[in-house]
């Protein structure tokens, strides 16, 4: 509920995404991971080699897979995975050594069993791959309200590029947003590749 008793238009609009992803087939979800995979190869070529990129795994039917986080490390790329705190703030970090380097974690993650590097750990990110339900032209992002990447995103680097990954039919004219919420550069999309948003903050 908001300030004023009204719901929150996050709420409905959460569910109808989820709802959607929900009933996209696994041969669909295959294709898109795939897609998804060679896109965010390139996506980091165009910055450069040897890069560092905080990424995530997905939950459910969320756009991405192993098999991306695979192709980055195949390509070159140090890769570090998001690790839920015991309490509500900012995202710790961890290295991705291949599938056989997770465990399950809270809130149906799987994580890295390595070091932890802390919360600052974000700060050695050249890219940063979040995941979203759907971004508007804007670049607002709409997530899951936990608020985890709102709390760590301004931890990122200035220059380092900050990419929602959604499905095609995921990039909307408009999203509910907060003065809290973190903005993103751009999307990256299995169809689509990479649009570049409005100015990010």
């Amino acid at each position: 509920m908001t300030a004023h008793g009204d719901v929150d238009p996050k709420i409905p609009l959460r569910r109808g995404l989820l709802d959607a992803r929900r009933a996209v087939d696994a041969g669909r979800r295959a294709v898109r991971a795939a897609a998804l995979a060679d896109g965010v190869v390139a996506l980091a070529a165009s910055r450069g080699a040897g890069l560092v990129v905080c990424a995530y795994l997905p939950v459910g039917s969320e756009p991405g897979s192993v098999a991306m986080l695979d192709a980055l490390r195949a390509a070159g790329h140090v890769v570090l995975l998001p690790v839920v705190p015991d309490e509500p703030g900012s995202l710790d970090w961890a290295a991705y050594e291949g599938p056989d380097s997770l465990a399950d974690g809270p809130l149906g993650l799987r994580e890295p069993t390595g070091p932890r590097l802390g919360v600052a750990g974000i700060t050695a990110a050249d890219l940063v791959l979040v995941p979203a339900l759907a971004v508007d032209r804007a670049g607002n992002r709409l997530g899951r309200g936990g608020g985890y990447y709102d709390r760590t995103l301004p931890l990122a680097r200035a220059d380092a590029l900050v990419i929602a990954v959604v499905d095609d039919d995921e990039l909307l004219d408009a999203v509910p947003a907060d003065p809290h919420d973190m903005r993103v550069a751009g999307v990256l999309r299995p169809g689509s590749g990479v649009t570049t948003l409005g100015t990010a903050g």
